[in-house]
């Protein structure tokens, strides 16, 4: 069965363990290893949508031996100004780098303490491997990078944040912006510069787990159509080049 907004919806959250994981990711995690990836991502809370972008992949034909998302399977890719660097979910096939995601997340109470952090490391990880396609380390198709974030539903992320401005003006864009705001405008452009060529950014919480998509153009829509597209893109070029068979009946 094709990924569906149900999907999305539970995978969300069971990322707040406000949901049991549904028998058909459950068999998802088991067919690529995630079994274990609560004792390596420091929490279970992403092993959920980690599944349901392993499914656009297996129901694609790639074999769950394609499919890491565990580190005991080797995450890291190689870095341009880093040796390595650990995604969250990779995807590789002979020597093509099908997809890579990012998985990211922040919450309250303080928004501020980890804000600059996650727009870092964001550009740090997108930069690092863009850069190492022009060295060639990749000597497949194009890699290509997702980017998947949630951001606590809660009032210091609604409200709007104060600005201390230095020797030169701020942007007029961010006077006024909330965190929430802000994110919407920084995944917006990791978008326009290509440094991601798929982002999805929701608000959720734990309360109110149905995800909020504050931009038409970073929702869950637009994004599983971006990776639905990369899968096509490869499949017309012979990728997978043999073709895999689901390991579990799902």
């Amino acid at each position: 069965m094709a990924v569906t907004r149900q999907d999305f919806e539970d995978a969300v959250a069971a990322y707040w363990g406000a949901k049991q994981t549904q028998r058909e990711l459950s068999a998802i995690k088991d067919a690529v290893g995630v079994g274990t990836a609560g004792a390596v991502r420091g929490g279970k809370h992403f092993d959920d949508i980690a599944a349901l972008l392993a499914k656009f992949f297996l129901e694609a034909g790639y074999s769950p031996q394609d499919i890491r998302i565990n580190k005991s399977q080797g995450l890291e890719l190689p870095g341009y100004y880093r040796p390595t660097k650990q995604w969250d979910v990779v995807v590789a096939h002979a020597n093509t780098l099908v997809a890579a995601f990012e998985l990211k997340a922040l919450g309250g109470p303080s928004f501020g303490n980890n804000y600059n952090n996650r727009i870092e490391e964001a550009l740090g990880s997108a930069m690092d491997l863009r850069r190492t396609t022009l060295a060639d380390f990749f000597p497949g198709e194009k890699p290509w990078l997702g980017y998947f974030f949630i951001m606590e539903d809660a009032p210091g992320s609604r409200s709007a944040v104060r600005i201390s401005e230095g020797a030169f003006s701020v942007e007029d864009i961010w006077h006024g912006a909330s965190y929430q705001d802000r994110f919407s405008i920084f995944c917006q452009r990791l978008m326009t510069e290509g440094l991601y060529d798929a982002v999805c950014y929701i608000t959720s919480s734990a309360a109110e787990p149905k995800p909020n998509e504050p931009m038409r153009a970073l929702d869950w829509q637009h994004f599983a159509a971006a990776i639905n597209a990369r899968i096509t893109y490869l499949k017309d070029l012979g990728l997978p080049r043999s073709g895999g068979v689901l390991p579990v009946d799902l």
